[in-house]
């Protein structure tokens, strides 16, 4: 609730209240992506981004427009 953010990044200085929130970030820089879709073989550089997109392949669709109750 401090606002202060002590681990920077050093290649662009942007910084991050968690250490884990950087060790994310610096994977913009070195172009890795460990996280690997086990059906399609995409890869992401977040656990977070790959959960999402594996619901593109359950066709999970959690949520419902209240207009015309289309899901997506």
């Amino acid at each position: 609730h401090t606002g202060e953010r002590p681990y920077e990044c050093e290649e662009c200085g942007k910084s991050f209240v968690r250490s884990s929130h950087l060790l994310t970030h610096q994977l913009v820089h070195s172009g890795e992506r460990p996280y690997e879709c086990p059906d399609c073989g995409k890869r992401f550089k977040d656990c977070h981004d790959l959960k999402h997109h594996r619901k593109i392949h359950t066709a999970e669709r959690p949520y419902e427009c209240p207009e015309c109750g289309k899901r997506f």
